[in-house]
């Protein structure tokens, strides 16, 4: 399949195929996010007396849904080459053989099955945002943390580990689906951030009906399976409570971090400070509780309307202080707001779509902190930033 379109400046002077192969080098596969050049996706490169290139590129897998997306970055970087006529791309498709030396260049020498972020050295800061219960907001909460520490620069990827109640692709605008390499999967990235999920190998809205040790092996493929190239932060959405998953993460991923979600209530608080206590259990460290649904401001007056009660958040840190011997801080109380509702179903992070509005300005300040906390890990070996402090 070949495809031409014009340049926008037409030269005279003959066309330096070193800068064609420069210009090339600054194309991104949309989903490995590394060069094309380097990938070995370029099969060739011919170019006329006249002006015209032509450039084949392979494609991963057959039906590969960013082939427009690669098509039109070739065409647009070599376009501005000087004295590019006409641009023509043909695509062609990976044997089995480029495949496998693909997903070996890839992995970097890791094993398959090996998780990445459990390697010693690994520099990813791994968040397991947890909930005691169902309906406290956790997913949203996730998604606009991950959001905004993209909008902030760092390199982000969310999984999905709420296998029952997926809910991320929607709350992050994920159009796209993953793609297959060999043994490896592409996750689609949306908003800057990389996701995956178990509602994207789902039909439609079907309901997973899996025991245990299902749920075990798809967080296992998501971690070692899927290509997430060097992350600075990896979240974990988990399903609510301390069951299957939450066990497995503490498996798969002794040095995930947890951060408990609540809201204001003692009922749900009580709920919660269970959750954090498996901590205790797994020796994972607790980085602090996110107090959601924490109050509506007044639309006529202003004044804060404590719809589900006060103090739920500081009274779960405190007991998690208390049980684990470390201070637990609340690293935010993020009011009511229908923007962040609308931000959800919309599929645009309230801290994108509104950053200045009462949620967004504290999801922002929260994942700030995480930003910060993050950065500082690559700094540990030189003392600048502590581990456990922001």
């Amino acid at each position: 399949m070949a495809s031409e379109t014009p340049s926008a400046g037409v030269g005279t002077a003959p066309v330096d195929p070193r800068a064609v192969q420069s210009a090339l080098a600054t194309v991104q596969d949309p989903e490995i996010h590394r060069p094309i050049t380097d990938l070995g996706m370029v099969k060739s490169v011919e170019i006329d007396e006249d002006g015209a290139v032509r450039v084949a590129v392979y494609l991963t897998v057959a039906g590969c849904p960013m082939r427009e997306t690669i098509t039109s970055r070739v065409r647009e970087a070599v376009g501005r080459v000087p004295g590019v006529a006409s641009v023509g791309v043909e695509l062609d498709v990976m044997s089995d053989e480029q495949r496998r030396e693909l997903a070996a260049s890839l992995r970097g020498g890791q094993a398959e099955r090996e998780i990445p972020f459990a390697r010693p050295g690994s520099l990813t800061r791994v968040y397991a945002v947890a909930s005691g219960k169902g309906g406290v907001g956790k997913s949203s909460v996730t998604v606009n943390l991950a959001a905004a520490m993209a909008a902030d620069g760092l390199k982000v990827g969310v999984v999905d580990a709420d296998i029952y109640g997926h809910s991320v692709p929607r709350m992050l605008g994920v159009t796209d689906s993953p793609t297959q390499v060999e043994n490896m999967i592409m996750p689609p990235t949306a908003r800057g951030v990389k996701v995956i999920s178990i509602g994207m190998f789902t039909p439609g809205n079907s309901p997973v009906v899996w025991r245990g040790p299902m749920l075990h092996r798809a967080l296992q493929q998501f971690l070692a399976d899927v290509y997430w190239g060097d992350l600075d932060v990896l979240l974990l959405d988990l399903p609510p409570g301390t069951g299957d998953v939450a066990i497995s993460v503490a498996q798969l991923v002794p040095n995930a971090e947890i951060l408990i979600v609540t809201t204001p209530q003692q009922a749900a608080a009580e709920v919660a400070e269970r959750a954090g206590t498996i901590a205790t259990q797994t020796n994972q460290q607790i980085v602090g509780v996110i107090e959601n649904m924490s109050g509506m401001p007044c639309p006529h007056c202003g004044e804060m309307v404590d719809v589900f009660g006060t103090g739920g958040g500081q009274t779960v840190a405190d007991a998690l202080t208390r049980t684990t011997g470390t201070r637990v801080p609340v690293l935010g109380q993020v009011p009511i707001d229908v923007r962040l509702r609308e931000g959800g179903d919309d599929g645009t992070p309230v801290v994108l779509s509104d950053p200045s509005s009462p949620a967004g300005s504290v999801l922002r300040g929260m994942a700030g902190k995480l930003t910060r906390r993050s950065r500082g890990l690559s700094g540990m070996s030189l003392g600048l930033t502590p581990r456990n402090k922001f």
